[in-house]
């Protein structure tokens, strides 16, 4: 059975803010990012078969908040699927009130080479407070089992400062479909799972080494249904080193 792919914006979200972002003017900046990961996970789902990850991602922003910008990986997944590139286009508002909050809204369009049935686009907002997230995905266009449907992806985050220089990411999403695609051995369907991930990160002579433990609620049986395969939905740790420029 295909694997049906699901996405976030992930580490994009915020990049406008980044002190490192190049700037190329008064009003305007640039901010490139570079990952190694161990593995794409998506939502908790793996895009690459439990496989390493190349990303990339450049982000041009302007002094009224305004940004734009696009994003790359590697995919696979699997089951004689032809794409092996995902490549996301986004284009948001970031109002900074304050150091400590702050709100993200924006329109996020992800692309896949060879596999356009994979296509769908998504309008996102996230609310930072203090270190608190609250973040909602929505798409009308969701891919699914026979025909397009809509999704909705929901999290709240937190992220902190430890002592040694450690940096803490705390996070507890649900991913809803409209339609139950979601088949347990016994062949009852849900229409809805949760995924959550811890994350250390830590600053080693400007590059951010990053540590995961990803895992979801979701059943073998469950995940076979949905993406084809058992083992893209289990617990996994994460290993991933980034450099922003």
């Amino acid at each position: 059975m295909k694997a049906f792919t699901l996405f976030a914006l992930g580490s994009l979200s915020l990049l406008p803010l980044s002190s490192q972002a190049m700037p190329l003017n008064d009003d305007f900046s640039v901010l490139v990012d570079l990952t190694l990961a161990s593995d794409y996970r998506t939502r908790g789902i793996s895009q690459t078969q439990n496989d390493p990850a190349v990303q990339a991602g450049v982000t041009l922003a302007h002094s009224t908040g305004l940004y734009l910008g696009a994003w790359s990986s590697n995919v696979d997944f699997g089951g004689g699927l032809k794409t092996r590139q995902e490549i996301d286009y986004y284009a948001g508002w970031l109002w900074q009130a304050t150091d400590a909050v702050s709100l993200d809204v924006g329109y996020l369009k992800y692309a896949y080479s060879k596999e356009g049935q994979f296509n769908q686009s998504e309008v996102y907002g996230i609310l930072n407070v203090y270190g608190v997230k609250l973040a909602a995905y929505y798409s009308a266009d969701a891919p699914g089992i026979d025909s397009k449907q809509s999704s909705l992806y929901r999290y709240v985050g937190y992220e902190t400062e430890l002592p040694y220089g450690l940096g803490l990411k705390l996070r507890y999403g649900e991913m809803d479909f409209k339609d139950p695609r979601l088949y347990s051995s016994n062949g009852h369907a849900e229409d809805a799972y949760h995924e959550w991930e811890a994350k250390l990160t830590h600053d080693l002579a400007g590059v951010l080494v990053g540590l995961s433990y990803i895992d979801t609620d979701l059943s073998k049986s469950q995940c076979i249904s949905n993406y084809g395969f058992g083992d893209v939905c289990t617990a996994t740790v994460v290993a991933s080193i980034s450099k922003s420029f």
